[in-house]
């Protein structure tokens, strides 16, 4: 729907799993880099592990599209809740056998056949386990056991399990010593920090075709970070229906406002377990990344010009903060050291500093040797001499 709003060729934030638009940050290189020297290693175990939502399906399909269809022979399996019998019924299914038999000796027997003609045909069996963490003890024993299948003194199968964290602890229980002996590799997914998110986020949208419409606020990728977790899978969620209400709001623009009211749905609705933020992690004023290319016209060719990306706020800061740093106040020691280095222009008189921070009236008011001037005539209203006003002197 909002693929045609905005002009982009696929829709970059499906919950399905795709290796197509996998970005490739530091722990999903690392475990790739795992897996693939596992792969070399052509024995035993390969654990991946993970919150639900951080990439390990789409990990393991990214590996798989490397690998030449005539070095490999793959063998997927996900529903994991079963039996040891019924969990060999699958494998022999998820390898294209029938498995149509109670018999668990021809099950075994069909398998041995398949992975012995690989091995003949230069080619390897790989079981692929999803949601290993829902493996019961004797079905994990019942995989080891096909482990130890081999010819010329090689393994004829090898293992990959992919679980959330539960499935460490499940392995590491030392009912389970048999199968820890025989990892080869374990490594861990971890969510992405928000560097990565904003980066997760651009990459699939460039994906497919994404011209900065809609351009998004810098704040709002802090937002997604914190409301998903750093959770791929979540990520993709919010990001789904952010540009959804964009495409019905008709916006080409998504701000913190637009990100507050899809959180709010999406929590209302219960679709997902994201946390919720505090309204002060929308105080923030937005901010777009624009760039813009302007085509001239020269000797009837075209010639393009970019122009710098430069980042505008839609709203000015809060009057209440100021953006230029505010003189601290003067001490009184401050003020007495810058007084006394002016220069003195008035009388001798009155030289001296007049606030002395003392009662002025135990000080003298006048000087020894001269007319105190409160003598002078005319000073008080009890004075006998007549004041005059200053132009009646006819009097």
């Amino acid at each position: 729907m909002y693929e045609q709003f905005y002009n982009l060729k696929a829709e970059p934030f499906r919950l399905s799993p795709d290796h197509r638009f996998c970005y490739k940050h530091k722990s999903y290189t690392k475990a790739k880099a795992y897996m693939q020297y596992a792969f070399q290693r052509a024995e035993g175990f390969v654990m991946i592990t993970g919150r639900p939502g951080t990439g390990k399906t789409t990990l393991v399909s990214d590996l798989l599209e490397s690998l030449r269809q005539d070095q490999v022979t793959v063998g997927m399996l996900v529903c994991t809740q079963l039996g040891a019998d019924d969990l060999l019924r699958m494998v022999a299914d998820a390898f294209g056998l029938s498995s149509n038999t109670d018999h668990k000796s021809l099950l075994l027997q069909q398998l041995t056949r398949l992975f012995v003609n690989s091995y003949k045909a230069g080619k390897r069996a790989l079981l692929i386990i999803d949601e290993a963490q829902d493996l019961s003890i004797h079905a994990l024993e019942e995989l080891r056991l096909l482990t130890n299948l081999q010819m010329n003194r090689e393994p004829l199968l090898q293992i990959f399990l992919l679980g959330q964290e539960e499935l460490r602890e499940m392995v590491q229980k030392p009912s389970m010593e048999q199968v820890h002996q025989r990892l080869v590799a374990a490594c861990h997914l971890s969510s992405l920090n928000a560097d990565d998110t904003k980066a997760y986020i651009k990459h699939r949208l460039t994906q497919v075709g994404w011209a900065n419409d809609p351009a998004i606020s810098e704040p709002v990728y802090d937002i997604i970070h914190k409301a998903s977790e750093g959770v791929p899978r979540r990520i993709n969620m919010i990001c789904s229906r952010l540009l959804l209400h964009g495409c019905v709001e008709d916006l080409h623009q998504i701000s913190l406002n637009d990100a507050r009211t899809v959180l709010e749905e999406i929590e209302q609705e219960q679709l997902a377990s994201i946390k919720m933020l505090s309204p002060l992690d929308f105080d923030t004023p937005d901010v777009y990344e624009t760039e813009q290319v302007k085509e001239v016209a020269s000797d009837d060719k075209k010639k393009i010009i970019e122009i710098p990306i430069k980042k505008t706020a839609n709203r000015s800061p809060s009057p209440e903060l100021s953006l230029t740093p505010v003189e601290a106040p003067k001490k009184q020691d401050d003020i007495a050291a810058s007084t006394d280095t002016e220069k003195y222009l008035g009388p001798d008189t009155r030289k001296n500093e007049r606030r002395s921070y003392e009662e002025r009236r135990a000080q003298v008011r006048y000087e020894p040797g001269k007319q105190d001037r409160r003598q002078n005539p005319g000073r008080r209203m009890s004075d006998k001499q007549a004041r005059k006003h200053p132009w009646q002197f006819w009097v």
